[in-house]
C-alpha cells in the first residue's frame, strides 16, 4: 500500500509533480506503474492526454457512476453511456484489453424519496421500476451491460464500515444530530484535484460534505453507530468501487458535471480511507448533450430533455451511435434533426457501398476494370489510420473519416458499364474491404442489417418485384409455336400470342407506376439486366442517399 501524507512539502512526495504556486499548491497526478497500452487518453486530473498505463497487463478496472433511478432516462444520459460503451468496445476488441466494469445503481437518494412521497409509492418500489426501465433503455441502445451492477441499498453494511474507517483515520466526524461529515481541512491541500484549488490558508470556505445523513420522519433508514440514517451520495461510490477494486482504480468515468463535487469527493474519501496518494489513475469525462441553439445541457431540471423511448420512435440505436461517433467523447455535442440526418445518411452510404460491392462480386453489376493494387493499398492505409486514431484518445471522428474515404475510393472503382468488356472481376479486394468495414462497425456496436432505416428490406422487396416482372415478361414474350391449331387467332409465327399482350402492358404499367416512388427499372437489351435507383440518382456519394442495383430484366 502506498503511503498517505497530509503535508504538501515538496520533499514529502518523491517523484510527484506539483503546482509551483503556493495558493494552488496541491498534489498532482503521478504516472502509474504497470503496462503501457500504447494508447493516450485525456485525463481530467491533468487536463491533458496521458499514456494509458494499467496496473495489470491486459486488464483494466473501470468504475462508472450509474443512474439515480427516480425518473425516465433521457438522451443526455444516453449520450454519455453510449460514448463510454464505444470506448470499452474499442479497448476490448481493438486493443485486446479485458475490461472489468462496475456500475452503481443509486436506489436511495433525496430525489427518490421526494418522488416516492409525491407518487405515494415506496422508495424501494419506485427505484426498482426506474432501474428496470433504465436497463431496458440501455439494451435498446445496444449498450453492453457492465460486468456487475451494484445497488446502494445492498451495500449499506459495507458503506457503514467504510465511514468508520475514514473516522478512525481522522478525516470525518459525527454530530449530535446523527450526521457524519467528511473533514476537508484534515487532508489539507489535497482537496481540489479537478478544480486546481485548495482550502489551505483560508483561500476557500467549503462546507464539509455528508457521509451519513440522519433520517427524517417517514424517510427510509438503516441502523448505524451514529443512529438511524442513510448514506450520502458520494460515499456510496467510494465504498462500492473500493469493495471490488481495492485501493487502486485504473479508470473512472462519468459526465463532466460529476467531476466536481462528486468525483472530487470520491477521491478525498478513498484516499483518506486507503491512506494512499492516488486512488484513481484516469478520470474520463463525457461532454454534455445540448439541443441545437441552446447553451444549456439536456437535463430534467431544465425540462429540455427527450426520453430515450421517444427518441427511438424516430431514429434507430445505430443512428444514435453514429451520431455519437462523429464527435470526441469528451466534447459537448449539439443534437438536432439535422445532425441525426447526417448520421443516418452516413449509415445509408455505407450500406449502399456494401450492397454495390457485393453485387459486383456476384457478377450482378458490370464495371470497368478495377485497379486492385490501389484498392489493396487504400485498405492497408485505412487500417493503419483507424488504429492510430483510436489509440489517440479514442478519436472516433477521425476513424470514421478514414473509413468513409475508403468507401469513396471503392465507389470510384465501381464504374458501371453497359456490356461486358472481357475484363475479369476483382472480387478479392472488394471482399476484403467489405469484411473490414463490417468488422469495424461491429466493434463499434453497429449492425447495418438491423438498422431501422437500412435499405435491406426495400432491396429485398424490389428484388422480388423485379424477379416477378421478369418472369411475367418471359412468359408473355415466349414466341408463338407454328401449329394449325394456334394460328386461328391471327398471331404471326414467332411472335407473342395476342392474349398475352395485356401481360406486357401490365409490366410496362408497373414500371411506370413505380417511378413516383423513386424506383426506376431500366431494361438493357444487351445483357437483360435491370437497374433500379433511389430518387433517380444512379451515382454514389458519401453524404447522399445512394443507388442500389439489382439483376433482372
Amino acid at each position: 500500500m502506498r503511503p498517505f501524507r497530509q503535508t504538501c512539502a515538496l520533499t514529502s512526495f518523491p517523484g510527484a509533480l506539483r503546482c509551483q504556486c503556493r495558493a494552488l499548491c496541491y498534489i498532482a497526478w503521478s504516472k502509474p506503474a504497470g503496462q503501457d497500452t500504447g494508447l493516450k487518453v485525456f485525463n481530467s486530473l491533468t487536463k491533458r492526454k496521458e499514456p494509458l498505463i494499467l496496473a495489470k497487463e491486459g486488464a483494466a478496472s473501470w468504475y462508472s457512476c450509474g443512474p439515480t433511478v427516480y425518473d425516465h432516462a433521457h438522451l443526455g444520459h444516453a449520450c454519455s453511456y453510449v460514448r463510454f460503451d464505444i470506448l470499452q468496445r474499442i479497448l476490448s476488441r481493438v486493443f485486446g484489453i479485458n475490461v472489468t466494469h462496475i456500475m452503481v445503481i443509486t436506489d436511495i437518494d433525496d430525489k427518490i424519496i421526494q418522488r416516492s412521497q409525491k407518487d405515494n409509492i415506496s422508495a424501494t418500489a419506485l427505484a426498482k421500476i426506474y432501474e428496470e426501465e433504465f436497463k431496458n433503455d440501455m439494451s435498446a441502445l445496444k449498450v453492453l451491460p457492465p460486468t456487475l451492477y451494484m445497488r446502494v441499498t445492498e451495500n449499506i453494511p459495507q458503506i457503514i464500515a467504510f465511514i468508520k474507517g475514514i473516522i478512525n483515520n481522522g478525516h470525518a466526524y459525527a454530530t449530535h444530530e446523527g450526521h457524519v461529515y467528511f473533514d476537508i481541512r484534515s487532508i489539507g491541500n489535497r482537496y481540489g484535484k479537478f478544480t486546481g484549488m485548495s482550502v489551505a490558508g483560508g483561500k476557500r470556505d467549503i462546507r464539509d460534505f455528508a457521509l451519513w445523513k440522519a433520517s427524517k420522519p417517514l424517510e427510509p433508514y438503516w441502523e448505524s453507530p451514529w443512529g438511524r440514517g442513510r448514506p450520502g451520495w458520494h460515499i456510496e461510490c467510494s465504498t462500492i468501487a473500493s469493495s471490488v477494486f481495492g485501493d487502486q482504480l485504473d479508470i473512472h468515468s462519468g459526465g463532466i458535471d460529476l467531476a466536481f463535487p462528486h468525483h472530487e469527493n470520491e477521491i478525498a474519501q478513498c484516499e483518506a480511507y486507503h491512506k494512499c496518494d492516488q486512488w484513481g489513475n484516469y478520470f474520463l469525462h463525457s461532454g454534455h448533450l445540448h439541443l441545437r441553439g441552446s447553451t444549456e445541457k439536456m437535463s430534467k431540471s431544465l425540462k429540455n430533455y427527450i426520453t430515450i423511448k421517444d427518441f427511438l420512435q424516430s431514429y434507430s440505436a445505430d443512428e444514435f451511435r453514429m451520431f455519437c461517433l462523429l464527435s470526441r467523447y469528451q466534447s459537448a455535442v449539439d443534437y438536432s434533426d439535422t445532425s441525426m440526418a447526417i448520421a443516418r445518411s452516413l449509415l445509408q452510404s455505407i450500406s449502399a457501398f456494401i450492397h454495390d460491392a457485393e453485387s459486383y462480386m456476384k457478377g450482378q453489376l458490370l464495371c470497368q476494370a478495377v485497379d486492385e493494387v490501389a484498392l489493396w493499398q487504400r485498405l492497408a492505409d485505412t487500417k493503419a489510420s483507424v488504429q492510430k486514431a483510436l489509440a489517440d484518445d479514442f478519436d472516433t471522428p477521425r476513424a470514421i473519416d478514414a473509413v468513409m474515404s475508403l468507401i469513396h475510393h471503392g465507389n470510384c472503382q465501381l464504374q458501371v458499364i453497359s456490356k461486358a468488356n472481357g475484363s475479369s472481376r476483382s472480387a478479392a479486394p472488394f471482399g476484403a474491404i467489405v469484411s473490414y468495414i463490417r468488422d469495424f462497425l461491429d466493434v463499434l456496436g453497429i449492425d447495418l442489417l438491423h438498422s431501422v432505416d437500412s435499405p435491406g428490406l426495400l432491396e429485398n422487396v424490389v428484388e422480388e418485384l423485379v424477379r416477378f416482372r421478369s418472369e411475367v415478361r418471359s412468359i408473355a414474350l415466349a414466341p408463338q409455336e407454328v401449329t394449325p391449331s394456334n394460328t386461328k387467332d391471327g398471331t404471326p409465327p414467332g411472335q407473342p400470342r395476342r392474349d398475352r399482350v395485356p401481360l406486357l402492358r401490365a409490366c410496362d404499367a408497373l414500371r411506370k407506376n413505380l417511378e413516383p416512388f423513386g424506383v426506376h427499372i431500366k431494361v438493357s437489351a444487351l445483357f437483360m439486366a435491370s437497374l433500379w435507383t433511389v430518387g433517380g440518382n444512379p451515382r454514389r456519394h458519401e453524404n447522399m442517399q445512394t443507388s442500389h442495383r439489382l439483376s433482372g430484366d
